[in-house]
């Protein structure tokens, strides 16, 4: 089943009429596995035996080809006929299809695990062709990625927990094809602690514009899919979240990224009185209570605002949303004043995505975006440190909403 040289695969993709004769029995992709895999085959007996087929090398060199042997496996695409290059003594061991296996779906994965790593098109091209010596078309790197999405679909439909007592959401951007242009558009995540103190990525969903029906949309999904009650969402400045939040889980508490809101204010201070200004914002965020947090935020108001109102005001007008995490002891509040958890997740979302500069579909983004979090979440397997003092102290605050027996 080798493909031959002058297989054109533009003119056998004219010839798929339908799905079927893309994937079905006998189809373009089943015809193109099997060559594949019997090149790589032949490449792996030319390794073994130190010499290419019909090469003069192979004159009493003490082995030689003997043959085939014919073998059925299983694939996604349904079985594909194989000849197995055989050797005189006996002494071949193929590593692409090795002995006794039945089934090469696994194949598949393997060129998904590269994609997931952030490997490009030409990337995976090009290591196949190094370690085997064979050629992957573009189209059938492509169908076999493609397959990842539905997987993803499943994903972000899966049933969640009913009681998440943190969750953090935040933004990361893309460039994105859309109608011939490409266009930003920012993928929004949602860490979600649960009550055994383990993160789980809820879910991801690419926008190009948010708001509050974005949001509702959102927030209605999370409810959908079973969760009943959120004790505290961390937040960057997302708009309209906090209002689609309450909304839809009335009695969450919204803290505000601490970390973002005194960057936005440093943008607006001149560098010579930067470091007096970081001084004064200090004292409000490193307060030991919110009544001590409040009156410093006067006096930095009196002090600054008549000069720098840009960099005073949102603690002024988001003040609700910012004093939250004063109520809790400071395990607690290292843990929710910052996006910092879900931020570290998107930290390892640009080193898979840094070599795509634009995505040329919001499915492309989305199918790298899903292999990345499923990466990354297998290291998720121990609760945050320090956990059994935090849920012990969220317990006592917010009592048979946790529906731990106290």
């Amino acid at each position: 089943m080798i493909i031959p040289q002058d297989f054109d695969l533009k003119t056998e993709l004219k010839k798929c009429k339908t799905a079927e004769d893309l994937t079905g029995k006998n189809g373009l992709l089943q015809r193109l596995v099997g060559g594949m895999l019997e090149q790589l085959l032949q490449n792996e007996m030319d390794e073994h035996l130190g010499y290419e087929k019909h090469s003069i090398m192979g004159d009493h060199s003490g082995n030689s080809r003997n043959g085939k042997t014919k073998k059925t496996l299983k694939s996604n695409y349904g079985n594909v006929e194989l000849e197995i290059p055989r050797d005189r003594n006996g002494e071949f061991d193929p590593i692409v299809v090795k002995k006794h296996q039945r089934s090469i779906s696994s194949f598949d994965d393997k060129i998904i695990s590269m994609y997931a790593k952030g490997m490009t098109v030409r990337d995976i091209q090009a290591h196949v062709q190094e370690l085997y010596g064979a050629d992957l078309s573009p189209a059938l790197i492509s169908n076999i990625t493609d397959k990842v999405m539905e997987t993803a679909t499943e994903w972000q439909a899966r049933p969640l927990q009913k009681i998440y007592p943190i969750i953090f959401f935040d933004a990361i951007h893309y460039k994105v094809k859309e109608n011939g242009k490409v266009v930003s558009k920012a993928s929004y995540t949602c860490l979600g602690i649960d009550l055994e103190g383990k993160k789980d990525v809820l879910g991801i969903w690419v926008g190009d514009a948010e708001g509050a029906r974005f949001w509702l949309k959102v927030c209605t999904e999370l409810q959908n899919r079973g969760v009943k009650d959120v004790l505290i969402a961390c937040i960057d400045g997302l708009k309209a979240l906090p209002d689609a939040i309450r909304m839809v889980f009335p009695e969450v508490e919204i803290q505000l990224c601490i970390i973002h809101m005194i960057r936005n204010s440093i943008k607006y201070v001149p560098h010579n009185c930067s470091k007096e200004f970081m001084a004064d914002l200090k004292e409000i965020y490193k307060a030991s209570t919110e009544e001590v947090a409040y009156q410093n935020l006067e006096k930095l108001q009196r002090k600054w605002e008549p000069k720098y109102a840009l960099a005073v005001r949102p603690w002024l007008v988001h003040w609700e949303n910012l004093k939250t995490f004063f109520a809790f002891p400071e395990q607690i509040r290292r843990v929710i004043y910052t996006t910092n958890a879900v931020e570290s997740v998107h930290r390892q979302l640009r080193k898979v995505t840094k070599n795509k500069a634009v995505f040329p579909t919001d499915e492309s983004l989305v199918k790298m975006l899903f292999l990345a979090v499923r990466d990354v979440s297998k290291k998720w397997t121990m609760p945050m440190h320090g956990w059994k003092t935090i849920i012990s102290h969220l317990s006592i605050v917010y009592g048979e909403r946790l529906g731990l027996d106290t």
